[in-house]
């Protein structure tokens, strides 16, 4: 399994944040932007606590299989790789969905900030951006620490034996 590039996730980041800034001004040119939802910093601080959760988990339990205690459970391969996927995709998302909100935050900080309720909704996307920078930062830890430990022995060469 491949690991998963920060770059990718900064440009998802920032694509996703140029391309809703200018959504943002042109559907605002034709009406009325649609408000930030509450709920979205509140969904992904949510998946973050999750994989902060899994990744204590699994951590711990690979601790104890490592050092060999007696009550140690030990950790499926398959649960381990699930996790995994399931941090790389919700670092995906949540780098695409902060870029949103991002580019949507610095359309309302810059184009609408004397509108009251717009200053609210600016505010909700900035909360929507952290929590997706904790998604992010959760999910890589998740991936840490289910990584595999480095041989310490070199591979030999391809053409030893001949």
């Amino acid at each position: 399994m491949k690991q998963l590039r920060i770059g990718v996730l900064v440009g998802t980041f920032v694509v996703a944040g140029v391309l809703a800034w200018a959504g943002s001004r042109l559907w605002d040119a034709f009406g009325t932007l649609p408000p930030v939802p509450v709920a979205a910093p509140v969904v992904l601080a949510l998946i973050a606590a999750i994989l902060v959760a899994t990744a204590l988990s699994l951590r711990s339990r690979l601790k104890a299989q490592r050092e060999r205690e007696s009550r140690a459970r030990g950790v499926d391969p398959m649960m381990a790789a699930r996790a995994v996927v399931f941090g790389q995709a919700s670092a995906l998302a949540a780098a695409l969905v902060a870029g949103v909100y991002g580019g949507v935050g610095v359309f309302l900080l810059t184009e609408a900030l004397g509108r009251g309720t717009r200053t609210e909704q600016a505010v909700y996307a900035g909360f929507a951006v952290l929590a997706g920078a904790a998604v992010v930062a959760a999910a890589l830890w998740l991936e840490r620490v289910c990584k595999l430990p480095e041989d310490d022995e070199p591979e030999p060469p391809d053409d030893a034996g001949e």
